[in-house]
């Protein structure tokens, strides 16, 4: 027997194929299928219905046939399953199922229908859940929770049953967000065993399940908030001209929400939230399409959120981007509560002057992938347009949240009223966005006495991690990090440097110019980006100021031969660099 060829979808009409899986009294018989195409277009009140499968794929080495129109096609063990469990004794079912209805081994089809799935799980008369076989613990589970949402007692002991069933892999898919939150009736099943969705959700509230330390947990309130909503979505979408979009949050958000989500390609962790985002793909240069490179994908993600004013490296296989940008700090989390399992309030001051210096500022934040904690700072990119909260790591920043986008905040602060306000950004900031787990490290941790300074850049980045800290008045983290960086200069310039006794703010270039270090200052003049007339925090004085008050002449020269220095600037006091 021949293996299943498929014929290419018309290419006007966004056509689908629906898999018809035929009867069979036996469940010993192999799975006997026929493939139609139908037209999204045609959609109507009246229209032809079918279901949705929401699964995980499995093992793709793993294996076993189906027949489509009598020729062999192989489907993993997981789909298989699910699709022995759906076949009926007696009347033919219609199901939507990505493996089967997309040919996978063409790209350009692949990229086309991935735009459309927001709309098949949508117009789907119902979204089926498929976690997998049952075993012996799963029926106790399912019982468990459905007696829960009826408010009937549960036994506790039966705990440990209902938590393995929530770690199965499907509830850390990244695709099963977009088929839930497009669903407006779901039903989730295990071996042989039904639950409806809201039943299934409404268990789980009552049991209390938030209160678990699990990790793999901590992300089960985002999917069962949505499912929960399935019942309040319209019965009929109408299909409007141009772009379908659930329109749930931008895409920034999202992504701040669920990229620590799994995907077996890593570019489906941006193409499974275009449909629940508000922003458009095509303008912003995202539209799926897996033949591009994973690593331009994820620069090209990260320019449309954070602008083109960055510099950005990016690399194949790694769900990492490191940052280089100018940036200003805004403040310092002062609280973090969480109110419920959706949102956290966080509290800050402000240290920014151009921005309410000094007000205690509240937003209401959506929940994150990664928590939010007190210390970590809040800062604004050059070019960007909502803030980003970072928290200090090594020599870097890693990126908690890269768009901060609050659901409230008190006072009368517009999202839209940051860029405009804030145009002087004196900061070099290092930052890395990591997609895995956050490595969990203590701010105040101590490594200067095994540090290793590979090259220059390190402690020069470590300075900059410390001009930062003092931003936030962070001033003992801040003086560890600087006594790092002095041991770097000593080892590239093979002197023992001196270290300034309660300066705060002050650049590498200031403390060169200050203490005559022609050398390092000529050293640092070279780089790009240096900003040679960039005053101290405490005392507004230039490095040509500090220079001059100390006599280098030297360095004086050095300065005045950028011709970047402002001869007339005066510091906190109203004094010139050479008056």
């Amino acid at each position: 027997m021949s293996f299943y060829q498929y014929l290419p979808l018309p290419s006007e009409g966004d056509y689908i194929r629906l898999l018809s899986l035929l009867p069979n009294k036996s469940e010993a018989e192999p799975l006997q299928c026929k493939l139609h195409n139908y037209s999204l277009q045609k959609l109507s009140p009246g229209s032809h219905r079918y279901e949705a499968l929401s699964y995980v794929w499995g093992d793709p080495c793993e294996t076993l046939p189906i027949y489509v129109d009598e020729n062999r096609l192989l489907i993993t063990v997981n789909l298989h399953a699910a699709l022995s469990r759906l076949r009926d004794h007696a009347f033919e079912r219609i199901i939507w199922v990505d493996a089967v209805c997309i040919n996978q081994k063409n790209p350009k089809e692949r990229n086309h229908q991935v735009q459309l799935m927001a709309r098949i799980y949508s117009n789907a008369l119902c979204v089926i859940v498929w976690l997998g076989e049952e075993t012996k613990d799963t029926d106790r589970a399912l019982e468990s929770i459905r007696l829960a949402a009826n408010k009937e007692f549960t036994e506790r002991s039966k705990l440990q049953a209902i938590l393995s069933l929530l770690q199965r892999p499907w509830f850390q898919r990244i695709w099963v967000l977009q088929e839930v939150a497009a669903a407006r009736h779901i039903v989730i099943m295990c071996g042989s065993t039904q639950i409806d969705g809201y039943a299934f959700c409404l268990g789980l509230r009552s049991l209390e399940l938030s209160n678990t330390t699990s990790l793999e947990l901590q992300t089960l309130p985002s999917v069962t908030y949505l499912i929960e909503q399935a019942g309040l979505r319209p019965k009929y979408i109408a299909m409007l001209p141009g772009k379908f979009s659930l329109n749930i949050r931008s895409l920034a958000e999202l992504l701040d929400m669920f990229h620590t989500r799994k995907a077996t390609d890593l570019h489906d962790k941006v193409y499974a939230l275009l449909g629940m985002s508000s922003d458009d793909p095509g303008k912003a240069g995202l539209q799926p399409n897996y033949e591009i490179l994973w690593e331009k994908l994820f620069e090209d993600l990260v320019k449309f959120i954070l602008g083109n004013d960055i510099f950005l490296l990016t690399w194949d296989s790694e769900e990492k981007a490191l940052i280089k940008s100018k940036g200003c700090v805004l403040g310092k989390v002062l609280s973090v509560r969480n109110n419920n399992i959706e949102n956290v309030n966080i509290t800050f001051t402000s240290s920014n002057a151009a921005w309410r210096l000094g007000e205690k500022i509240e937003w209401i934040l959506h929940a994150s992938a990664k928590s939010i904690r007190e210390r970590d700072i809040i800062c604004l990119l050059q070019g960007a347009l909502k803030p980003t909260i970072i928290r200090p790591y090594h020599d870097r920043f890693v990126i908690i949240i890269i768009a901060v986008t609050p659901l409230k905040e008190s006072g009368s602060f517009q999202q839209l009223e940051l860029p405009k306000l804030i145009t002087y950004f004196p900061r070099d900031f290092l930052l890395v966005w990591d997609w895995e787990q956050l490595q969990e490290e203590s701010q105040d941790r101590e490594e200067s006495k095994s540090r290793v300074f590979l090259d220059s850049a390190s402690y020069k980045a470590i300075w900059n991690v410390a001009l930062i800290l003092e931003d936030v008045k962070e001033n003992q983290i801040a003086e560890k990090r600087l006594r790092e960086a002095y041991e770097g200069y000593e080892i590239e310039f093979g002197e023992e440097q001196p270290i300034p006794e309660s300066r705060y703010g002050l650049t590498p270039l200031s403390w060169a110019a200050e203490n005559g270090k022609d050398t390092i200052v000529n050293s640092l003049l070279a780089e790009d980006g240096i900003d040679p007339d960039l005053k101290d925090s405490q005392y507004g004085q230039t490095p040509l100021s500090w220079a001059a008050q100390n006599g280098h002449e030297a360095v004086v020269k050095l300065l005045l031969a950028t011709s970047k220095v402002e001869v007339d600037s005066k510091d906190g006091n109203g004094r010139t660099p050479l008056s």
